[in-house]
């Protein structure tokens, strides 16, 4: 039992992230601070909200694509209501939250309702939530916000981010769910065998359609954080996240196939990404080797992974 549990793909992740710390450390000076680790925090809190729900999303053996579209459409109307409309600030925020819902509602609609497979439906959606902030924002960034909105994506509490206690409860909430509930235990039964999910009493769909909607929910969050970090909206916010998202997740041990993966997997994958990003940044690797390395990364954590699981298996 205790050489499974080192065997575990993330025990194996925690290790490459301590041995990463370690040679950044003694690379560069600057990067081991508590600065600057605290400021990695703040950048990869958007990643990370969206991943926590991510994580649920791919273990029922789906995908959301449109994560990214979501956040840049919510960034905007964030503004657009408040500034264009008129809506005190709160209420707008309020707003925005409810939009990233819905928008992750009708993800689930489609999927669960029209039987057309999550890539398909999310790619689809991508486009439509994209076209959508392009159209409204007209390509014009709304700035101005009160100085109490930028407490949430600049302020700190006890010394660490705002935003870092946000993903600390969307996280500890997500890991609670999944570990402990029967919403977890029916999340893992559907990744395994859906149809045999479904025959056991378990409702599929409206198991779907909750995790999509929370999908869009954290999406309309990070749009929070995003937008009160910048310090402005703009329709290109959230281009391309879905890819760091995704990577995160996957890096952290959820099988893309469904039916296996853990929320506190899926944050040692973020952090590692994170760390790899600062730490190759400040000894001065450029970005596209940047990609290059965790790429390589990536794939070598998933083989080695895949050969200690049958190591152990046998």
């Amino acid at each position: 039992m205790a050489l499974r549990s080192l065997l575990r793909h993330e025990a194996l992740l925690a290790l490459i992230l301590a041995v990463a710390l370690a040679v950044l450390a003694i690379d560069n000076e600057r990067f081991f601070t508590a600065a600057n680790l605290l400021n990695q925090g703040r950048l990869m809190t958007e990643v990370g909200l969206i991943a926590v729900v991510m994580t649920f999303v791919i273990i029922t053996g789906g995908i959301d694509l449109s994560v990214g579209s979501i956040l840049g459409l919510c960034a905007i109307l964030v503004g657009v209501f408040w500034k264009t409309l008129g809506l005190p600030l709160p209420v707008a925020m309020v707003l925005c939250l409810v939009v990233g819902t819905l928008a992750g509602f009708v993800n689930g609609l489609i999927v669960t309702r029209f039987r057309v497979p999550p890539l398909i439906a999310t790619l689809a959606t991508l486009a439509l939530y994209r076209g959508l902030a392009e159209g409204i924002s007209q390509a014009q960034s709304i700035r101005g916000y009160p100085s109490w909105f930028f407490v949430l994506g600049q302020g700190n509490v006890l010394g660490v981010p705002t935003q870092l206690w946000l993903l600390a409860i969307v996280a500890l909430v997500g890991f609670f769910i999944l570990r402990f509930t029967a919403f977890g235990r029916a999340t893992y039964a559907i990744g395994n065998n859906e149809m045999g999910a479904e025959f056991s009493g378990i409702d599929v769909v409206r198991t779907k359609l909750l995790i999509y909607s929370a999908s869009g929910f954290v999406s309309a969050l990070a749009a929070l954080v995003f937008v009160s970090r910048v310090s402005t909206t703009r329709s290109d916010m959230g281009t391309g996240i879905e890819l760091d998202v995704i990577t995160a997740v996957v890096l952290g041990g959820t099988s893309i196939f469904g039916g296996r993966g853990l929320v506190v997997g899926t944050l040692i994958g973020l952090c590692l990404v994170q760390v790899l990003k600062n730490g190759l940044a400040l000894s001065g690797v450029k970005g596209d080797g940047t990609i290059v390395i965790i790429g390589f990364v990536l794939i070598a954590a998933v083989l080695v992974s895949n050969l200690l699981r049958r190591y152990s298996s046998d």
